[in-house]
């Protein structure tokens, strides 16, 4: 498979899109005026202790406190009791547990951020069994990172359990700990790497655990060194702003979109990185010949004067992520809508009507396997999350209803995020569950509509003609004989001559008199003035 990344940076936004064999799959989103919090560590201060949730809401000095939840408290008492870092080769911590880094996670987060939702095997040191009125009180001052972004109505989630990605590490200062991803298969290259960060960390005194990435395999003493290094600068510069700042402060920010889309997903799989500013592609190279100094040349800059965007191809796909209705190339088509609790996935059949001596049957089964690459590339590029309902057109027979599912198992792979998908096959439904740290793309780049209110509909015309006539009908006491004009917009005025005439009869014969219908269009579709004028 080729892979390109497409970077645009334009004054206070950087936009970056993946390619995967010149097709679009996934979009991230930065802007000056509302960088994403995930990964970031702020001191707060909680605000309430809720025992009957078990969590605290802390104040983060932004918008909406974050919610932290019990088992992600540190427990002052337990975290001196101190373990042994892993030294028996059983340090495989990809997603094993509730706190600490996950090396899988690391790997496969395109922020970095996802770490520190899994554990090494083993009960964590600082994991308590205390209630949390019995680890927080109002008015505390705690270190917390945002590990997901505030999403609507809710503010971030955070954890106490604080974890940072390096290109070939993951430092976890709150845990004592050394592990190797599961993906390092050799026993002696996991005992080299485990023994480089042992020596560095009794050599510095360096406190917390660490997690070895799977991108460390085969890397040179240096690179582990390089990262390491990092971290130990990193961390002493966080507890020093820690100690000398009030709560609420942000005393840790991620790094750049660009830097972490470089740390966290080049790969050989790269064949180009495609740049549009020149200081940015400075700034590329600088790092990618730090981490990979192989793919240095890879790194290009784009100088022409069209949009790189428009160049590849990716604002159109940007403009049909933002659409609900996405066609097929058959001619069938899937429909998404976003709601509160749930994504909606359905799909149709559309224009397309199979072969003319061909089954019903076979026309479904190959609009719905062709929507299943379209669904799973949609809901990568859209970055949706939480519950998915996929609402397949009926299959009969059951061999092509496993054989859909398993087309979209087999998709779904090629997605970084956690997922899990169950097939409810009486009712012809797939329903997954998918990870997301930070906003969807429609959230990202779009608000509510003013005049639907984010329901994505308005009155119709003919419900507009109607309740114009009954408001007419309450104030018609009220005219005393004054002549009537009705401003409507164009489409309401257009109604009320054609299909909705009946209406304006009815309304002339309410009021006893003829009106004047004025079109408007600067009023919305859903507007209407009454205006009495003298002389009637």
């Amino acid at each position: 498979m080729n892979k390109e990344m497409i970077i645009s940076t334009s004054g206070h936004e950087t936009m970056a899109a993946i390619l995967e064999d010149d097709e679009v799959v996934e979009i991230f989103v930065e802007r000056d005026q509302s960088l994403g919090a995930a990964g970031n560590i702020y001191k707060g201060r909680v605000s309430k202790v809720l025992p009957g949730m078990q969590a605290a809401f802390v104040n983060l000095g932004l918008e909406r406190d974050g919610f932290l939840y019990v088992a992600d408290v540190i427990d002052p008492l337990a975290s001196m009791d101190g373990i042994d870092a892993d030294e028996d080769g059983d340090g495989e911590s990809e997603g094993d547990g509730k706190n600490g880094a996950s090396a899988q996670q690391s790997d496969s987060s395109g922020s970095g951020s996802g770490a520190g939702r899994g554990r090494g095997r083993g009960r964590d040191r600082n994991q308590s069994d205390l209630p949390i009125d019995k680890l927080l009180t109002a008015g505390q001052e705690i270190v917390v990172q945002v590990v997901k972004e505030p999403l609507g109505t809710k503010g971030a989630r955070i954890t106490s359990h604080v974890s940072i990605p390096g290109r070939f590490l993951v430092f976890m200062p709150t845990v004592d700990h050394i592990g190797v991803s599961r993906k390092i298969a050799s026993r002696e290259q996991r005992g080299r790497l485990r023994r480089i960060v042992r020596d560095f960390r009794t050599e510095h005194q360096m406190p917390g655990g660490v997690i070895i990435r799977t991108a460390a395999a085969d890397r040179p003493e240096e690179d582990i060194i390089s990262d390491l290094t990092y971290f130990h600068e990193l961390w002493t510069e966080t507890l020093k702003k820690g100690e000398n700042r009030r709560a609420p402060t942000c005393i840790h920010r991620e790094e750049s979109l660009v830097a972490k889309l470089l740390r966290d997903l080049l790969t050989n799989d790269f064949s180009t990185i495609r740049i549009d500013d020149a200081r940015e592609h400075q700034k590329a190279v600088k790092l990618v010949g730090r981490i990979m100094p192989d793919l240095v040349s890879r790194v290009q800059r784009y100088d022409k004067n069209f949009p790189i965007f428009e160049e590849y191809g990716v604002q159109a796909e940007i403009d049909k992520g933002l659409r609900s209705k996405v066609w097929l190339k058959s001619g069938g088509y899937i429909v998404i809508n976003q709601t509160e609790a749930l994504v909606a996935i359905d799909v149709n059949t559309g224009r397309y009507v199979g072969k003319r001596t061909g089954r019903l049957e076979d026309t479904i089964v190959k609009t719905n396997l062709e929507a299943v690459t379209e669904i799973v590339r949609q809901v990568r590029l859209r970055d949706l999350g939480g519950i998915i309902v996929l609402d397949f057109i009926d299959m009969e027979e059951r061999k092509n209803r496993q054989s859909v599912y398993q087309a979209f198992e087999q998709q779904i792979r090629r997605d970084r995020s956690p997922s899990k998908a169950v097939q409810v096959t009486e009712f012809g439904l797939i329903i997954t569950t998918r990870k997301r740290v930070k906003q969807s793309l429609e959230r990202q780049l779009t608000e509510p509509c003013p005049y639907c209110s984010g329901s994505a509909v308005v009155k119709s015309t003919s419900t507009i003609c109607f309740e114009i006539l009954s408001e007419l009908r309450k104030i018609s006491g009220d005219l005393n004989g004054h002549r009537v004009q009705l401003r409507v917009n164009p489409d309401v005025a257009r109604a009320l001559k054609a299909e909705e005439r009946g209406v304006l009869k009815e309304i002339e014969r309410t009021l006893d008199k003829k009106i004047t219908l004025r079109s408007d269009a600067l009023l919305h579709h859903e507007q209407f003035d009454v205006m009495a004028v003298e002389g009637g």
